[in-house]
């Protein structure tokens, strides 16, 4: 999976487009840092542990039903899609590059 976000920050590094991490396996945020250097994710991560209840903050406001899942979130904080267990790189390229169009268009 980390690969293909790779390509798309290096991509996209001139576009309205960000990534952003958030990690529901692992606790410690010094143990997720040293996974974002081993991996080279260049984008910010945060972590998220899992409470006595079942899931934590973030994923408990998203309505997270499982992992990974991928948001698509639009200019304005809205989203446009998710989907759980991931998706195929062509199906986000697709949808990335689709609301990229829509915002570069209404910013003319």
């Amino acid at each position: 999976m980390w690969p293909h976000e790779r390509s798309l920050v290096k991509q996209l590094a001139d576009k309205p487009f960000a990534v952003i991490g958030v990690n529901v396996s692992e606790p410690n945020p010094a143990a997720l840092k040293k996974v974002v250097e081993k991996e080279n994710l260049t984008w910010r991560s945060f972590t998220d542990p899992r409470t006595s209840e079942g899931w934590g903050a973030i994923a408990k406001k998203w309505n997270l039903a499982g992992t990974p899942t991928i948001y698509l979130i639009d200019h304005k904080g809205v989203i446009r899609h998710k989907w759980l267990g991931g998706a195929r790189a062509k199906i986000i390229d697709n949808a990335v590059e689709k609301l990229i169009q829509e915002v570069e268009a209404g910013a003319k």
